[in-house]
C-alpha cells in the first residue's frame, strides 16, 4: 500500500493513478469515496455541516481504506490534519507530493469543486500543513515543473519490492542509499 499526501495542486489523484496502473494495484481517492458516502458533494458538506464534520468523515473513510486492500490511496489534502489520521499513517508507506502555493494555485485554479480554494489564508494553511506532511511522509517528491509521468516514475525507483506475509510482492517505500528521506535530510 502506498499512501500520497500534499496539498491540494500537488498532483495526487493523477500521480496516484498513474503509479497504481504502473504498480498493478487499484488507485483510491478518499474525496470520491467521502461523496459516495456522504451521498453529497464535499463543498456541500463544507457548507452546511462545516470543515470539522467534513474532517471527521475524511479520517473515518481513510482509516477504513488504510484496513482495506492493497492500493495507491491518495488522501485530500487536509487529511493530514486530523490527528488520528496521522495515527493512522505511522509506520505506513506515505508519499508527500510537495508542491509550490503558486504552482498549487495554477494547477487548481479553474476547479470549483475545492471548498477551500477561495480562502483568503490558503498560503498560512499550507506552511501550517506542511510539517504534518512532513511528518507522516517516508518520501518526500518534489512535483513542482515535473510532468505527472515524471513524478509517478521518481516513486517507482524509490520502490523495493520486498515479500509480505502471505507471499504477495508489495511495493515498500525505503529511505534512500544515504540514509535520507526522499530529499528531506536526515534526522
Amino acid at each position: 500500500m502506498v499512501v500520497l499526501v500534499g496539498f491540494m495542486g500537488a498532483g495526487k489523484t493523477t500521480v496516484g493513478s498513474l503509479l497504481a496502473d504502473r504498480l498493478g494495484l487499484p488507485f483510491l481517492d478518499t474525496d470520491p469515496v467521502i461523496e459516495s458516502r456522504a451521498g453529497r458533494p464535499i463543498r456541500e458538506i463544507f457548507a452546511t455541516d462545516g470543515e470539522p464534520a467534513f474532517r471527521a468523515l475524511e479520517h473515518e473513510v481513510t482509516a477504513d481504506l488504510l484496513q482495506g486492500q492493497d492500493a495507491v490511496i491518495a488522501l485530500g489534502g487536509g487529511g493530514v490534519e486530523h490527528p488520528a489520521t496521522r495515527r493512522c499513517l505511522a509506520g505506513r508507506q506515505v508519499v508527500y507530493l510537495r508542491v509550490g502555493y503558486e504552482e498549487a494555485m495554477l494547477r487548481v485554479s479553474r476547479d470549483d469543486n475545492r471548498p477551500m480554494l477561495h480562502r483568503p489564508d490558503l498560503n498560512v494553511i499550507l506552511r501550517r500543513r506542511q510539517s504534518n506532511y512532513e511528518a507522516v511522509a517516508t518520501q518526500i517528491v518534489a512535483t513542482g515543473g515535473r510532468r505527472p509521468e515524471a513524478i509517478s516514475l521518481d516513486i517507482i525507483k524509490r520502490l523495493v519490492r520486498m515479500p509480505s506475509v502471505s507471499g504477495a510482492i508489495t511495493p515498500v517505500l525505503m529511505p534512500c542509499a544515504d540514509g535520507t528521506c526522499g530529499d528531506r535530510a536526515p534526522g
